[in-house]
């Protein structure tokens, strides 16, 4: 090496321009609560079971979402629906107890695609932060949605599926 080499002033210098050069750069850091991302047509964010027109669950506890999670992050426990409770659930058996971990979610969206009933989908909404574990425990009082807050979930579904829906010979269609 020579003496110049030796002393590391040229690699110095050099580094020096570049961290001068990023100075004039433009700032990617966002100001979060002033300002968002805006996030792909496709993301998959928080979880919702949907309800249907009436307000009733459209969950029939069948399991295909808990069997199709990789991460083994939802758990069901179903029961059968009581006289009297035709206004709460579709059909005879329902979920009682539906939780999401959603410390062990990878939001794949395979439980939104294995459900035969469109009862969960993957919203654009942010899971939030906390600092308590069990606040990640997703039951149905934080999934199922409010007949006064729908929540749209029609771009998350093929032009197929949109079609097959309006078909009225179907008895789940009607």
């Amino acid at each position: 090496m020579s003496f110049l080499e030796k002393l590391y002033l040229p690699a110095v210098a050099k580094g020096m321009m570049i961290t001068f050069s990023h100075l004039f750069k433009k700032k990617v850091t966002l100001q979060y609560p002033e300002q968002t991302k805006e996030f792909a047509e496709i993301y998959r964010g928080k979880h919702v079971l949907k309800l249907d027109d009436e307000g009733r669950e459209r969950c029939t506890a069948c399991g295909l979402c808990a069997l199709a999670c990789p991460a083994e992050a939802i758990t069901i426990i179903a029961e059968e629906r009581k006289a009297g409770e035709e206004n709460l659930y579709r059909e005879e058996k329902y979920a009682s107890t539906y939780e999401i971990n959603m410390l062990r979610c990878i939001f794949c969206g395979l439980c939104e695609e294995a459900c035969p009933k469109e009862a969960i989908f993957l919203t654009k909404e942010l899971v939030p932060s906390s600092f308590e574990r069990e606040d990640f425990i997703y039951g149905k009082d934080k999934l199922v949605e409010t007949m006064d807050k729908r929540v749209d979930v029609s771009k998350r579904q093929t032009p197929e599926v949109l079609e097959f829906k309006k078909n009225k010979k179907f008895k789940h269609n009607r």
